[in-house]
């Protein structure tokens, strides 16, 4: 969505930090939650300030005994010959594996996650876990324990940030963006139990002792494709533990991950062939 397209939407006036604090409240953000973070800037309608304001705004209410968490991934630092959209020619593949920039936490931009998470990545105080595709970013009273340890293999199971998240009994919120882009799902991949889960290679740059190396490492096939399904089903299953709301303009949901990644866990089982 344009930036005219996001002014046009925003027929009763633009969205403000108080505006948002107000939003955010009534849908159910409450000082000293652990909150992971989807979003889309576009969806609110014409935001004052921008993502450093949804950001503030965000803060302003977890307070100091609260954390922040956001995605930060970065996929396009992995194995050529795994990528489909767009894939690149097979003659390309060692000069990729070859010159691709190492991450790093401080440089590597991520991709995909939309401007409040990469605005939120490059802010003071902010810190990522070391994983080169898929690592999140926190900042707050829980941030190191949430980030630290960010295992390379099997990057969104028992050795994640989303494993921590379920750890403190975190919340989900949805801002602007479908279950399809609801990362806690992915554990709950990890932990079903369902005949078509595959493992594969994967590979990526990344530092050792000062040096750029190509790491490979493995990790399971992992499928987006019934998420959306999975969520709805989680709200008409659990309807009084799901938070259903505006903010700004845009629709927003707010979820305890404990209970979703759990019925996902039976859902996956069941239903995944």
């Amino acid at each position: 969505m344009s930036e005219a397209e996001a002014v046009k939407m925003s027929n009763n006036g633009p969205v403000t930090s108080k505006s948002l604090i107000s939003d955010l409240k009534q849908l159910g953000v409450k000082r000293g939650m652990v909150l992971l973070v989807h979003s889309s800037l576009s969806r609110l309608g014409w935001v004052c300030g921008g993502a450093v304001a949804v950001v503030k705004a965000l803060e302003a209410i977890l307070d100091e005994d609260g954390t922040l968490v956001m995605p930060a991934h970065s996929g396009d630092l992995s194995e050529p010959s795994n990528w489909s959209n767009p894939p690149v020619p097979e003659s390309w593949f060692d000069a990729i594996r070859r010159t691709m920039p190492p991450f790093n936490r401080a440089e590597t931009p991520t991709r995909g996650m939309g401007v409040i998470s990469e605005t939120f990545r490059k802010m003071k105080g902010v810190i990522r876990s070391d994983h080169p595709q898929v690592s999140f970013t926190a900042r707050g009273k829980r941030a190191s324990y949430i980030v630290d340890n960010h295992e390379l293999e099997f990057g969104m199971g028992e050795g994640s940030p989303l494993a921590r998240l379920y750890d403190l009994n975190a919340y989900i919120l949805l801002l602007g963006v479908s279950h399809q882009n609801n990362s806690s799902l992915h554990l709950a991949e990890y932990r079903a139990d369902f005949p078509s889960r595959k493992l594969c290679k994967d590979g990526a740059p990344i530092s050792e002792n000062g040096k750029r190396v190509w790491r490979e490492f493995i990790d399971y096939e992992l499928d987006t494709d019934d998420f959306e399904t999975i969520g709805k089903a989680f709200e008409e299953t659990f309807p009084s533990i799901v938070n259903r709301g505006v903010v700004g303009y845009g629709k927003a949901v707010l979820i305890p991950q404990v209970e979703l990644v759990d019925f996902a866990v039976e859902w996956m089982t069941k239903n995944r062939k």
